[in-house]
Protein backbone atom coordinates (compact mmCIF):
# COMPACT_ATOMS: atom_id res chain seq x y z
CA UNK A 1 0.00 0.00 0.00
CA UNK A 2 1.22 3.48 -0.58
CA UNK A 3 2.56 5.15 2.70
CA UNK A 4 0.83 8.93 2.33
CA UNK A 5 3.76 12.29 2.73
CA UNK A 6 2.18 15.25 4.08
CA UNK A 7 0.59 17.80 2.16
CA UNK A 8 -0.33 21.06 2.19
CA UNK A 9 -1.83 23.76 -0.43
CA UNK A 10 0.68 24.53 -2.68
CA UNK A 11 2.24 28.23 -2.19
CA UNK A 12 0.99 31.28 -4.38
CA UNK A 13 4.77 31.75 -6.07
CA UNK A 14 3.55 33.68 -9.03
CA UNK A 15 1.96 36.22 -5.89
CA UNK A 16 4.78 36.01 -3.53
CA UNK A 17 7.75 36.96 -6.28
CA UNK A 18 5.85 39.36 -7.45
CA UNK A 19 5.47 41.15 -3.91
CA UNK A 20 8.62 40.20 -3.05
CA UNK A 21 10.33 41.58 -6.04
CA UNK A 22 8.36 45.03 -5.80
CA UNK A 23 10.01 45.65 -2.58
CA UNK A 24 13.14 45.36 -3.91
CA UNK A 25 12.61 47.61 -7.19
CA UNK A 26 10.00 49.76 -6.26
CA UNK A 27 7.74 48.92 -9.01
CA UNK A 28 5.17 46.06 -10.31
CA UNK A 29 6.82 44.19 -12.84
CA UNK A 30 5.70 42.01 -15.97
CA UNK A 31 5.76 38.25 -15.63
CA UNK A 32 7.38 37.54 -18.87
CA UNK A 33 10.10 40.25 -18.71
CA UNK A 34 13.69 39.07 -17.35
CA UNK A 35 14.37 41.30 -14.07
CA UNK A 36 17.42 42.55 -15.76
CA UNK A 37 15.47 44.78 -17.62
CA UNK A 38 14.47 46.25 -14.30
CA UNK A 39 18.04 46.80 -13.22
CA UNK A 40 17.59 43.74 -10.33
CA UNK A 41 21.87 43.92 -9.42
CA UNK A 42 23.09 40.75 -7.80
CA UNK A 43 22.48 42.39 -4.17
CA UNK A 44 18.39 41.95 -4.63
CA UNK A 45 19.09 38.52 -6.63
CA UNK A 46 20.76 37.68 -3.35
CA UNK A 47 18.21 39.00 -0.89
CA UNK A 48 15.42 37.62 -2.84
CA UNK A 49 17.36 33.69 -2.93
CA UNK A 50 17.53 34.60 1.25
CA UNK A 51 13.58 35.59 0.93
CA UNK A 52 13.04 31.99 -1.32
CA UNK A 53 15.43 29.92 1.26
CA UNK A 54 13.64 31.44 4.12
CA UNK A 55 10.01 31.08 2.92
CA UNK A 56 10.54 27.69 1.04
CA UNK A 57 13.46 25.94 2.50
CA UNK A 58 16.66 24.61 0.18
CA UNK A 59 14.96 24.79 -2.98
CA UNK A 60 17.46 26.38 -5.02
CA UNK A 61 21.11 28.01 -5.85
CA UNK A 62 21.46 31.56 -6.10
CA UNK A 63 22.69 31.45 -9.77
CA UNK A 64 19.21 29.35 -10.28
CA UNK A 65 17.65 32.95 -9.96
CA UNK A 66 19.84 34.13 -13.48
CA UNK A 67 18.78 30.84 -14.94
CA UNK A 68 15.00 31.50 -14.60
CA UNK A 69 15.23 35.17 -15.03
CA UNK A 70 11.46 36.18 -14.94
CA UNK A 71 8.28 35.46 -12.38
CA UNK A 72 6.94 33.01 -14.93
CA UNK A 73 10.21 31.13 -15.27
CA UNK A 74 11.09 30.90 -11.19
CA UNK A 75 7.83 30.47 -10.29
CA UNK A 76 7.45 27.20 -12.61
CA UNK A 77 10.68 26.33 -11.51
CA UNK A 78 9.41 26.77 -7.46
CA UNK A 79 6.87 25.06 -8.43
CA UNK A 80 8.31 21.78 -9.25
CA UNK A 81 10.62 21.52 -6.74
CA UNK A 82 9.61 18.66 -4.04
CA UNK A 83 10.44 20.15 -1.03
CA UNK A 84 9.41 17.65 1.17
CA UNK A 85 12.98 15.92 -0.28
CA UNK A 86 14.52 18.37 2.21
CA UNK A 87 13.35 15.98 4.91
CA UNK A 88 16.03 12.59 3.33
CA UNK A 89 13.01 11.11 1.95
CA UNK A 90 13.77 8.76 -1.12
CA UNK A 91 12.98 9.81 -4.48
CA UNK A 92 11.07 6.56 -5.46
CA UNK A 93 9.57 7.30 -9.07
CA UNK A 94 7.67 5.68 -11.52
CA UNK A 95 7.93 6.54 -15.69
CA UNK A 96 4.77 6.25 -17.40
CA UNK A 97 4.60 6.61 -21.24
CA UNK A 98 2.33 8.51 -23.02
CA UNK A 99 0.13 6.97 -25.87
CA UNK A 100 -1.31 8.09 -29.47
CA UNK A 101 -2.58 11.38 -29.50
CA UNK A 102 0.36 13.44 -27.88
CA UNK A 103 2.39 13.89 -30.84
CA UNK A 104 2.45 17.17 -32.80
CA UNK A 105 5.15 18.72 -35.79
CA UNK A 106 8.02 20.35 -34.14
CA UNK A 107 7.32 18.00 -30.80
CA UNK A 108 10.42 18.52 -28.24
CA UNK A 109 12.58 20.00 -30.89
CA UNK A 110 13.71 22.92 -28.38
CA UNK A 111 14.99 20.37 -26.27
CA UNK A 112 17.01 18.03 -29.70
CA UNK A 113 18.87 21.93 -29.72
CA UNK A 114 19.46 22.69 -26.44
CA UNK A 115 20.30 19.48 -24.66
CA UNK A 116 23.41 17.18 -25.73
CA UNK A 117 22.28 14.20 -23.99
CA UNK A 118 18.25 14.20 -24.95
CA UNK A 119 19.76 14.88 -28.77
CA UNK A 120 22.52 11.96 -28.20
CA UNK A 121 19.20 9.62 -27.41
CA UNK A 122 16.67 10.79 -29.76
CA UNK A 123 19.35 10.30 -31.96
CA UNK A 124 20.22 6.61 -31.28
CA UNK A 125 16.50 5.76 -31.27
CA UNK A 126 16.50 7.48 -34.63
CA UNK A 127 18.56 5.49 -35.89
CA UNK A 128 17.19 1.83 -35.15
CA UNK A 129 14.17 3.02 -36.71
CA UNK A 130 15.74 4.55 -39.95
CA UNK A 131 16.07 1.03 -41.60
CA UNK A 132 12.46 0.99 -41.90
CA UNK A 133 10.66 4.37 -41.65
CA UNK A 134 12.86 5.14 -44.58
CA UNK A 135 13.05 8.72 -43.11
CA UNK A 136 14.90 10.31 -40.32
CA UNK A 137 12.24 10.67 -36.99
CA UNK A 138 14.33 13.83 -36.20
CA UNK A 139 14.07 15.15 -39.52
CA UNK A 140 10.19 14.75 -39.44
CA UNK A 141 9.73 16.29 -36.48
CA UNK A 142 12.31 19.40 -36.72
CA UNK A 143 10.98 20.07 -40.21
CA UNK A 144 7.94 20.25 -38.48
CA UNK A 145 6.41 17.66 -41.02
CA UNK A 146 2.53 16.96 -40.84
CA UNK A 147 3.30 13.25 -42.03
CA UNK A 148 3.85 12.89 -37.72
CA UNK A 149 -0.40 12.06 -37.52
CA UNK A 150 -0.05 9.54 -40.19
CA UNK A 151 0.02 6.22 -37.99
CA UNK A 152 3.16 4.95 -39.97
CA UNK A 153 5.35 7.71 -38.66
CA UNK A 154 3.38 8.72 -35.19
CA UNK A 155 4.07 5.27 -33.47
CA UNK A 156 7.69 5.13 -34.08
CA UNK A 157 8.21 8.95 -33.60
CA UNK A 158 6.54 8.58 -30.57
CA UNK A 159 8.91 5.86 -29.54
CA UNK A 160 11.48 7.92 -29.91
CA UNK A 161 10.80 10.67 -28.05
CA UNK A 162 9.74 8.81 -25.25
CA UNK A 163 12.81 6.55 -24.82
CA UNK A 164 15.37 9.77 -25.50
CA UNK A 165 13.38 11.31 -22.41
CA UNK A 166 13.42 7.79 -20.14
CA UNK A 167 17.12 7.71 -20.72
CA UNK A 168 17.66 10.92 -20.70
CA UNK A 169 16.00 10.76 -16.87
CA UNK A 170 18.10 8.12 -16.49
CA UNK A 171 21.39 10.16 -16.98
CA UNK A 172 20.59 12.22 -14.56
CA UNK A 173 20.01 10.44 -11.77
CA UNK A 174 16.64 8.95 -12.01
CA UNK A 175 16.19 5.21 -12.32
CA UNK A 176 12.55 4.68 -12.23
CA UNK A 177 10.90 1.86 -9.48
CA UNK A 178 8.37 1.01 -11.59
CA UNK A 179 6.83 1.54 -15.22
CA UNK A 180 3.43 1.50 -17.07
CA UNK A 181 2.59 2.61 -20.86
CA UNK A 182 -0.57 3.68 -22.35
CA UNK A 183 -1.07 2.18 -25.99
CA UNK A 184 1.79 2.77 -27.64
CA UNK A 185 3.42 3.94 -24.88
CA UNK A 186 4.09 0.31 -23.88
CA UNK A 187 6.92 -0.18 -26.21
CA UNK A 188 9.29 2.32 -24.88
CA UNK A 189 8.51 1.18 -20.82
CA UNK A 190 9.23 -2.06 -22.16
CA UNK A 191 12.85 -0.89 -23.22
CA UNK A 192 13.26 0.85 -20.14
CA UNK A 193 12.37 -1.98 -18.27
CA UNK A 194 14.78 -4.40 -19.99
CA UNK A 195 11.50 -6.83 -21.53
CA UNK A 196 12.74 -5.68 -24.94
CA UNK A 197 16.06 -4.06 -26.78
CA UNK A 198 15.88 -0.70 -28.68
CA UNK A 199 16.51 -2.87 -31.99
CA UNK A 200 13.18 -5.19 -31.32
CA UNK A 201 11.44 -2.72 -30.42
CA UNK A 202 12.38 -0.26 -33.25
CA UNK A 203 10.83 -3.14 -35.97
CA UNK A 204 7.76 -3.80 -33.89
CA UNK A 205 6.78 0.01 -33.92
CA UNK A 206 7.04 0.36 -37.30
CA UNK A 207 5.72 -2.26 -38.81
CA UNK A 208 2.60 -2.32 -36.00
CA UNK A 209 2.01 1.27 -37.45
CA UNK A 210 2.89 0.48 -40.88
CA UNK A 211 0.26 -2.24 -40.77
CA UNK A 212 -2.25 0.19 -39.27
CA UNK A 213 -2.04 2.78 -41.76
CA UNK A 214 -3.15 0.63 -44.19
CA UNK A 215 -6.13 -0.84 -43.03
CA UNK A 216 -9.90 0.16 -44.32
CA UNK A 217 -10.79 3.57 -43.11
CA UNK A 218 -14.06 4.20 -41.29
CA UNK A 219 -13.03 3.72 -37.72
CA UNK A 220 -12.78 6.36 -35.31
CA UNK A 221 -12.86 7.08 -31.53
CA UNK A 222 -15.16 8.99 -28.65
CA UNK A 223 -13.86 10.13 -25.57
CA UNK A 224 -16.64 10.06 -23.04
CA UNK A 225 -17.29 11.09 -19.53
CA UNK A 226 -18.91 8.07 -18.52
CA UNK A 227 -17.71 5.20 -16.37
CA UNK A 228 -16.86 1.40 -18.30
CA UNK A 229 -20.33 0.15 -16.93
CA UNK A 230 -21.89 3.02 -18.42
CA UNK A 231 -20.16 2.86 -21.41
CA UNK A 232 -20.49 -0.94 -21.76
CA UNK A 233 -24.60 -0.81 -21.71
CA UNK A 234 -24.76 2.47 -24.06
CA UNK A 235 -22.58 -0.02 -26.63
CA UNK A 236 -24.95 -3.24 -26.35
CA UNK A 237 -27.11 -2.30 -29.25
CA UNK A 238 -23.76 -0.99 -31.18
CA UNK A 239 -21.84 -4.11 -32.26
CA UNK A 240 -19.69 -2.40 -34.24
CA UNK A 241 -18.17 -0.13 -31.14
CA UNK A 242 -16.28 -1.20 -28.04
CA UNK A 243 -14.39 0.05 -25.56
CA UNK A 244 -11.27 1.37 -26.20
CA UNK A 245 -9.54 3.22 -23.29
CA UNK A 246 -10.46 3.32 -19.54
CA UNK A 247 -8.25 6.17 -18.37
CA UNK A 248 -10.20 7.18 -14.92
CA UNK A 249 -13.20 6.50 -13.29
CA UNK A 250 -15.42 8.60 -15.33
CA UNK A 251 -13.11 8.79 -18.85
CA UNK A 252 -13.72 6.00 -20.54
CA UNK A 253 -12.72 6.32 -24.76
CA UNK A 254 -14.85 4.49 -27.26
CA UNK A 255 -13.56 3.07 -30.24
CA UNK A 256 -15.08 1.56 -33.55
CA UNK A 257 -17.02 1.89 -36.76
CA UNK A 258 -17.81 6.10 -37.09
CA UNK A 259 -22.07 5.35 -38.15
CA UNK A 260 -22.33 3.85 -34.53
CA UNK A 261 -20.02 6.44 -32.50
CA UNK A 262 -22.04 9.33 -34.32
CA UNK A 263 -25.51 7.93 -32.92
CA UNK A 264 -23.72 7.24 -29.71
CA UNK A 265 -22.48 10.75 -29.45
CA UNK A 266 -26.02 12.05 -30.34
CA UNK A 267 -27.30 10.08 -27.26
CA UNK A 268 -24.71 11.43 -24.77
CA UNK A 269 -25.29 15.09 -25.91
CA UNK A 270 -29.03 14.49 -25.49
CA UNK A 271 -28.63 13.73 -22.07
CA UNK A 272 -26.03 16.39 -21.17
CA UNK A 273 -23.01 13.63 -20.70
CA UNK A 274 -20.15 15.10 -22.22
CA UNK A 275 -18.20 13.53 -25.69
CA UNK A 276 -15.46 14.42 -27.98
CA UNK A 277 -14.77 12.95 -31.08
CA UNK A 278 -10.92 12.31 -31.07
CA UNK A 279 -8.39 13.28 -34.20
CA UNK A 280 -7.63 10.14 -34.99
CA UNK A 281 -7.16 7.95 -38.44
CA UNK A 282 -8.38 4.38 -37.12
CA UNK A 283 -9.99 3.07 -34.40
CA UNK A 284 -7.16 2.08 -32.38
CA UNK A 285 -7.79 -0.85 -29.84
CA UNK A 286 -10.96 -1.98 -31.19
CA UNK A 287 -11.65 -5.16 -33.22
CA UNK A 288 -11.48 -3.52 -36.52
CA UNK A 289 -7.56 -4.00 -36.11
CA UNK A 290 -8.20 -7.40 -36.30
CA UNK A 291 -7.03 -7.70 -40.03
CA UNK A 292 -3.38 -6.69 -39.00
CA UNK A 293 -3.33 -9.16 -36.34
CA UNK A 294 -2.17 -12.40 -38.37
CA UNK A 295 0.70 -10.23 -39.80
CA UNK A 296 1.56 -8.55 -37.00
CA UNK A 297 2.28 -12.06 -35.13
CA UNK A 298 3.92 -13.38 -37.79
CA UNK A 299 6.93 -10.71 -37.32
CA UNK A 300 6.46 -10.86 -33.26
CA UNK A 301 7.28 -14.62 -33.44
CA UNK A 302 10.66 -13.78 -34.92
CA UNK A 303 11.64 -11.48 -32.30
CA UNK A 304 11.99 -12.75 -28.23
CA UNK A 305 10.93 -10.18 -25.91
CA UNK A 306 11.19 -11.24 -22.20
CA UNK A 307 9.98 -10.28 -18.59
CA UNK A 308 10.77 -7.00 -17.70
CA UNK A 309 13.22 -6.34 -14.81
CA UNK A 310 11.00 -3.65 -13.17
CA UNK A 311 7.58 -4.02 -12.13
CA UNK A 312 5.81 -3.52 -15.50
CA UNK A 313 2.52 -2.44 -15.19
CA UNK A 314 0.16 -3.41 -18.12
CA UNK A 315 -2.13 -1.66 -19.71
CA UNK A 316 -3.62 -4.98 -21.30
CA UNK A 317 -4.03 -6.67 -18.00
CA UNK A 318 -4.63 -3.73 -16.14
CA UNK A 319 -2.30 -4.78 -13.61
CA UNK A 320 1.49 -5.96 -12.43
CA UNK A 321 2.30 -8.76 -14.74
CA UNK A 322 5.27 -10.47 -14.96
CA UNK A 323 4.74 -12.21 -17.91
CA UNK A 324 7.31 -12.44 -20.60
CA UNK A 325 6.44 -9.63 -23.38
CA UNK A 326 6.89 -11.80 -26.52
CA UNK A 327 4.12 -12.80 -29.76
CA UNK A 328 1.18 -13.25 -27.57
CA UNK A 329 1.24 -10.32 -25.53
CA UNK A 330 1.98 -7.61 -28.03
CA UNK A 331 -0.75 -9.14 -30.51
CA UNK A 332 -3.28 -8.84 -27.91
CA UNK A 333 -2.41 -5.53 -27.17
CA UNK A 334 -3.49 -4.34 -30.70
CA UNK A 335 -7.29 -5.07 -29.86
CA UNK A 336 -7.51 -4.98 -26.41
CA UNK A 337 -9.01 -1.81 -24.20
CA UNK A 338 -6.82 0.09 -22.57
CA UNK A 339 -7.26 -0.64 -19.12
CA UNK A 340 -4.81 2.60 -17.50
CA UNK A 341 -7.14 3.46 -14.36
CA UNK A 342 -6.69 -0.14 -13.33
CA UNK A 343 -3.00 -0.10 -13.83
CA UNK A 344 -2.34 2.92 -12.81
CA UNK A 345 -4.19 2.63 -9.34
CA UNK A 346 -2.77 -0.54 -8.84
CA UNK A 347 0.87 0.77 -9.37
CA UNK A 348 0.30 4.00 -6.32
CA UNK A 349 -1.22 1.45 -4.23
CA UNK A 350 1.88 -0.86 -4.50
CA UNK A 351 5.19 1.08 -5.07
CA UNK A 352 4.97 3.73 -2.14
CA UNK A 353 5.76 6.21 -5.41
CA UNK A 354 6.93 9.63 -4.10
CA UNK A 355 6.56 11.09 -7.83
CA UNK A 356 5.04 9.51 -11.09
CA UNK A 357 6.50 11.19 -14.43
CA UNK A 358 4.31 11.44 -17.52
CA UNK A 359 7.25 10.73 -20.31
CA UNK A 360 5.87 12.50 -23.82
CA UNK A 361 5.77 15.05 -26.05
CA UNK A 362 2.75 16.73 -24.05
CA UNK A 363 0.95 16.06 -21.21
CA UNK A 364 -2.01 13.88 -21.57
CA UNK A 365 -1.96 11.40 -18.77
CA UNK A 366 -1.26 13.51 -15.68
CA UNK A 367 -4.57 14.58 -14.84
CA UNK A 368 -5.84 11.71 -14.56
CA UNK A 369 -2.85 10.26 -12.50
CA UNK A 370 -3.38 12.90 -10.14
CA UNK A 371 -7.20 12.34 -9.77
CA UNK A 372 -5.68 8.55 -8.88
CA UNK A 373 -2.95 9.05 -6.66
CA UNK A 374 -5.21 11.73 -4.57
CA UNK A 375 -4.18 14.61 -2.46
CA UNK A 376 -2.02 12.47 -0.04
CA UNK A 377 -0.63 10.29 -3.21
CA UNK A 378 2.95 11.05 -5.22
CA UNK A 379 3.54 13.62 -7.19
CA UNK A 380 2.76 13.79 -10.56
CA UNK A 381 5.11 15.59 -12.98
CA UNK A 382 4.86 16.55 -17.44
CA UNK A 383 7.84 15.79 -18.58
CA UNK A 384 6.90 17.93 -21.55
CA UNK A 385 4.29 20.83 -21.77
CA UNK A 386 4.36 20.73 -25.32
CA UNK A 387 5.81 22.63 -28.42
CA UNK A 388 7.27 25.35 -25.51
CA UNK A 389 9.82 22.52 -23.91
CA UNK A 390 12.73 23.40 -23.84
CA UNK A 391 16.44 22.67 -21.65
CA UNK A 392 14.94 25.12 -18.96
CA UNK A 393 12.04 23.09 -18.33
CA UNK A 394 13.95 19.64 -17.91
CA UNK A 395 16.23 21.44 -15.75
CA UNK A 396 13.03 21.89 -13.42
CA UNK A 397 12.02 18.51 -13.59
CA UNK A 398 15.48 16.97 -12.75
CA UNK A 399 15.23 19.19 -9.80
CA UNK A 400 11.67 18.56 -9.06
CA UNK A 401 12.95 15.31 -9.33
CA UNK A 402 16.37 15.98 -7.22
CA UNK A 403 18.65 14.72 -10.48
CA UNK A 404 21.26 16.91 -12.39
CA UNK A 405 24.23 18.33 -11.25
CA UNK A 406 22.56 20.76 -8.47
CA UNK A 407 20.58 17.35 -6.66
CA UNK A 408 21.00 16.50 -2.89
CA UNK A 409 23.21 13.43 -1.89
CA UNK A 410 19.85 11.64 -1.33
CA UNK A 411 20.25 7.75 -1.59
CA UNK A 412 17.63 6.39 -4.44
CA UNK A 413 15.35 2.99 -4.27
Amino acid sequence: MNTPHPSAPEPDYHGWLSERLRHYLGRDIAEDVPFTTYDLDSVAALSLYGDIEQEFGPVLDPTDIWLYPTIQELAAYLELRDIRLGSGQQVRAAFVFTGQGSQHPGMTSGLYLNSTGYRRFLDEAAAALSPYTGVSVVDLMLSRDRRVHQTAYTQPALFAVEYALARTLEEAGVQPVAVLGHGIGEFAAAVISGALTLADAAKLVTVRGAFMQYLPAGGGMTATCLAPYEAAELIVDEPGVAIGAINAAKATVLSGELEGLRRIERKLEERGIACKALEVTHAFHSPLMEPMLAKFEAVTRRLPGGASRLPYYSTVRGRLTSEPLYAPYWTAQVTSPVRFADAARQMVDQQALTHIVEIGPKVVLTPFLRRIAGNEGPSCLGMCRGPQTNAVDLAGVLSALDAGPLAHPLVRA
